[in-house]
């Protein structure tokens, strides 16, 4: 038993799961953990887990209909609930550059975050779910 709770997962439903699961294992490098399906709701669902631990639940029910897809940040602080998953990466110009060229749509280029030394950047995936691109310095 843990001291104090931490995150386990974060969990985004998607409109078309096997292109889900593919543009975030490419994009991010995620692994797939879990796969199953909850046969009263009709939900099935990927767990990915990246080389950390970090992990991203990818969920889909037929019949879904797309909830918030806020064009920027500021439009997503509108809205009450979860706006965007964030991803801490390396080389934040060059996976920019790359999730973009596969398929992500840019909405706010690499630049200067508000949190002092960050650099940030903001995508939507291929559904249009925002996705914030963090780099932090190397520790030292």
């Amino acid at each position: 038993m843990r001291d104090r709770p931490r995150i386990d997962h974060v969990g985004l439903n998607v409109a078309d799961l096997p292109a889900a699961v593919r543009w975030y294992r490419e994009a991010f490098g995620f692994e797939v953990d879990l796969e199953g399906r909850v046969d009263a709701i009709e939900l099935d669902f990927v767990m990915l887990r990246d080389a950390d631990g970090g992990r991203l639940e990818l969920l889909h029910r037929p019949g879904s209909a797309p909830g918030l897809r806020a064009a920027d940040p500021a439009e997503a602080a509108l809205s009450e609930g979860f706006g965007h998953v964030a991803f801490d990466v390396g080389g934040l110009d060059g996976v920019f550059a790359r999730v973009v060229a596969m398929g992500a749509r840019e909405v706010m280029a690499p630049r200067p975050s508000p949190e002092p030394g960050i650099r940030m950047a903001f995508v939507a995936d291929p559904e249009g779910n925002l996705v914030e691109l963090l780099e932090r310095p190397a520790a030292s």
